[in-house]
């Protein structure tokens, strides 16, 4: 079983940055994709970034490329998401997601270990 507990989340202004963390206990991210996911008010969760533990391979959706990365820390088995320029339309409850799976799938319902999600809150 594994346990994620995302950090990191709070009120912006339009052009800042976030650093989002999510950190896993129960056992460590090896061999694990690990990706972030956003839910806005009112719509479906959709993808964002997904970094592979093993291989360091990353994905990121159009709407974030050159803005946000995402990296892991091997020894603190954290993956953390820094998000740049940010803009309104981030806005929303962000959250972590785990699966022992091949490549960096975008679909939410691959994954099958959630955090509770931390709310990036970005004003113009």
């Amino acid at each position: 079983q594994v346990q994620l507990v995302e950090s990191g989340g709070g009120l912006v202004q339009a052009g800042g940055s976030l650093r989002l963390s999510c950190a896993a206990s129960g056992r460590t991210f090896s061999s694990y994709c690990v990706a972030w996911f956003s839910q806005a008010p009112g719509k479906e969760r959709e993808f964002v970034a997904a970094i592979n533990w093993n291989s360091g391979s990353t994905a990121f959706a159009d709407s974030v490329k050159g803005r946000f990365t995402i990296s892991r820390d091997n020894v603190k088995n954290t993956v953390y998401l820094q998000m740049n320029s940010l803009k309104p339309e981030d806005t929303a409850v962000y959250y972590c997601a785990a699966a022992r799976l091949f490549g960096l799938p975008r679909s939410s319902a691959l994954y099958n270990y959630w955090g509770q999600g931390t709310q990036v809150t970005v004003s113009s």
